[in-house]
């Protein structure tokens, strides 16, 4: 049964949060902020916070700076995940990708669907991992943001979790497979 491993400790992870919007600032920024007051009252530490327009070589740029930034575990990224021509996110986010993690979205769609319906299909929220980093893209609602940390990410990004984490495969996130060379 999953659960909470109580005999563990807690292990705060140190995460980033992008908003991608082309009308937000940090005053009226309500997914956002919700997820920095999540992610604060969970135990972990905010490491940084932008907000950057809906283009994609900015929202790249932003991300490969946090990956290249050894103090940053993980970056939550809220806003630009929908279908319209602005809605660039997840392009921007499979330049930096080198794993993909394809459940996460496919969780959270379904997760969704119980609350909206079929109007989940127009989410494209992804996630994957670069230079050891987590990288998670949700849509621009506090709903949605709500939804993605509360059924998913407290629990995944929580040590303690079981049967398992990804907090406890980040000393892995770089390994290259390769065996080593025969000399």
């Amino acid at each position: 049964m999953p659960g909470i491993d109580e005999t563990k400790p807690f292990l705060p992870v140190q995460i980033a949060v992008l908003t991608v919007s082309d009308t937000r600032t940090e005053a009226d920024d309500r997914s956002g902020t919700v997820l920095v007051e999540r992610l604060q009252a969970a135990g972990h530490k905010l490491a940084g916070r932008r907000i950057v327009e809906d283009d994609a070589d900015v929202i790249e740029a932003a991300l490969r700076a946090w990956i290249a930034d050894g103090e940053i575990d993980v970056v939550i990224a809220t806003g630009g995940t929908g279908v319209t021509g602005r809605d660039v996110t997840p392009e921007a986010f499979e330049r930096v990708y080198e794993k993909f993690i394809p459940g996460f979205g496919e969780l959270f769609r379904w997760l969704s669907f119980a609350k909206i319906g079929t109007s989940t299909v127009q989410s494209r929220a992804t996630a994957g991992v670069a230079g050891g980093t987590y990288l998670f893209a949700l849509p621009g609602s506090p709903g949605a943001c709500k939804d993605a940390w509360d059924d998913i990410l407290v629990h995944q990004l929580d040590y303690r979790f079981g049967p398992c984490n990804f907090v406890e495969l980040m000393p892995r996130l770089t390994e290259t497979g390769r065996a080593t060379p025969r000399k």
